[in-house]
């Protein structure tokens, strides 16, 4: 990828927290790019670090939180010019007026820690609006907050201005948030986990907004799931992330037609299959790692039935598979033994192909 590519750069991104039992590298050395317009996906289990490696892109900073090391450089476009800034040397307030939710903005979980349960939904979106546009005139603002109620595909514009979030349904209200993160016009969205605790259908009509409003507005997102089934249906690229690091990367095709890491061959197994017969998926047993612990080696290798010995010596480098492929695994290393993915998963990737 050619520097001029990108939008963001995340390198060598070490973030820890303090607790009262030691500090925990939540984050060990992330490194990862998104392109103007594209979506990456983010993926991994509970724990792995997929929320601490973003949060510090939207200053989102914890109290016991400490930026370590690394970069992250946002490529901001403004005043007919492009400009590069580390987003982690900005001051509190330089993020606030400058980048947070006018140059990025932040989907949440759950849409009731963003929403003000006293307020209702059009004046909690004129207040996003106006703090973006400073110099817009009530009937403008107005305007644009039926404008993006609009765009998040609620047609019950009127009525939905004067509601209170607690009158609207889960879905409703994670439509609110996105206009709310909208509201700015950002170049950049980042959302962590939105759909996890809505029902499929539901799941999918947000899913839908999303790619609808970045294809309109060549929005980047980077999308956090657990959930393989969403990184499928939105993903340009994804991230598979083990541990505080980045252990297999690649375009959507490349993960999920052709992974390399173990890791990833145990998430890709363990997602029930809605055509096949009924039989008790693979699991990947253990659990990760105790991230206040210094790890020697590779993380995943107490985990991993394919592991080497070296793997509990020496942590694996990313290993390039093609221009847009690789992976943090010895099993990649010309001196390896040849270690073929599980057959259950192969004819799996085969049938997903439409290769029977």
């Amino acid at each position: 990828m050619s520097p001029r590519d990108y939008i963001l750069r995340v390198q060598n991104l070490k973030v820890d927290y303090q607790t009262f039992r030691g500090d925990v590298h939540a984050v060990r050395g992330v490194n990862f790019d998104v392109t103007r317009g594209e979506t990456l996906a983010l993926v991994g289990e509970s724990g792995c670090g997929k929320s601490a490696s973003v949060k510090p892109i939207i200053g989102e900073d914890a109290n016991n939180e400490i930026i370590r090391e690394g970069k992250i450089i946002y490529r901001w476009q403004h005043d007919g010019r492009t400009e590069d800034v580390d987003l982690l040397k900005l001051t509190a307030k330089e993020m606030q007026s400058k980048i947070k939710g006018r140059q990025i903005a932040m989907v949440f979980q759950d849409p009731m820690t963003s929403l003000d349960p006293t307020m209702r939904i059009g004046s909690q979106i004129a207040e996003a609006v106006s703090s973006s546009h400073p110099k817009m005139l009530k009937d403008e603002v107005n305007h644009r907050v039926e404008e993006l109620i609009s765009t998040v595909g609620i047609n019950r514009v009127k009525t939905v201005v004067r509601q209170y979030p607690h009158q609207l349904s889960g879905g409703m209200r994670q439509r609110i948030v996105i206009a709310i993160a909208l509201a700015g016009d950002p170049q950049l969205l980042i959302c962590d986990e939105p759909t996890t605790a809505l029902d499929v259908t539901i799941q999918a009509r947000i899913l839908d907004i999303i790619k609808k409003i970045q294809k309109e507005r060549n929005l980047s997102v980077i999308f956090i799931t657990h959930n393989l089934g969403v990184v499928a249906t939105i993903a340009d690229k994804v991230d598979v992330m083990y541990a505080g690091k980045v252990i297999e990367a690649g375009t959507a095709e490349d993960i999920f037609f052709d992974p390399r890491h173990p890791y990833t061959w145990g998430l890709l197994s363990s997602v029930p299959d809605v055509d096949g017969k009924k039989e008790n998926l693979p699991m990947i047993q253990g659990t990760i790692p105790d991230m206040k612990k210094k790890i020697i080696g590779d993380a995943f290798a107490p985990r991993n039935k394919f592991a080497l010995t070296i793997d509990f010596v020496k942590e694996p480098p990313m290993f390039t598979v093609s221009d847009t492929h690789s992976a943090a695994t010895w099993l990649l290393d010309k001196r390896s033994p040849k270690v073929a993915m599980p057959d259950a998963l192969k004819q799996r990737i085969v049938k997903m192909r439409g290769e029977e």
